[in-house]
């Protein structure tokens, strides 16, 4: 019988590195300016800097931009998971918009609820960052499917 040893420090890096790697050739991501600020197995925050590139018609950041922020996230989150053979692809979300964007900054902060083979469910909250305060911009859940990598 043949024993194999689990790494999961090394397991850790290198779903990292995939999730990463897929944030990095988003190229929305680039447009909204969106910055990593976590990644780790199960979890990942990114930061959207507000600025009017952003925003809608009153100033708020629109809609379709924090949900692109949650929906991100989310997916990343979920991926970290995955095997390493395998992408993610959105399947289905609930968004619950709270409050309207404002302040420095919105911080989508993904965790995943359950991890199946195919199907993972995550939880995004959204919130906004001004200084020291913060205030509940969104919650979104989320349906994420393991695909094949192409």
């Amino acid at each position: 019988m043949t024993s194999t040893t689990h790494d999961s420090a090394t397991d850790e890096t290198a779903a990292v590195a995939r999730v990463r790697d897929t944030l990095d050739r988003q190229a929305l991501l680039t447009t909204l300016g969106v910055e990593v600020v976590e990644i780790s197995r199960g979890r990942v925050v990114l930061d959207l800097p507000v600025r009017a590139a952003v925003t809608q018609q009153d100033g708020f950041v629109h809609a379709g931009a924090i949900t692109t922020l949650a929906d991100t996230a989310a997916g990343a989150a979920a991926q970290s998971l995955m095997p390493a053979d395998k992408n993610v692809l959105s399947v289905e979300f609930k968004m619950n918009l709270l409050s309207p964007g404002v302040g420095e900054r919105l911080r989508a902060t993904a965790t995943v609820v359950r991890a199946g083979r195919t199907i993972t469910v995550v939880s995004a909250e959204v919130e906004s960052v001004d200084g020291d305060a913060r205030k509940p911009v969104a919650l979104m859940q989320a349906t994420m499917i393991a695909v094949d990598r192409r």
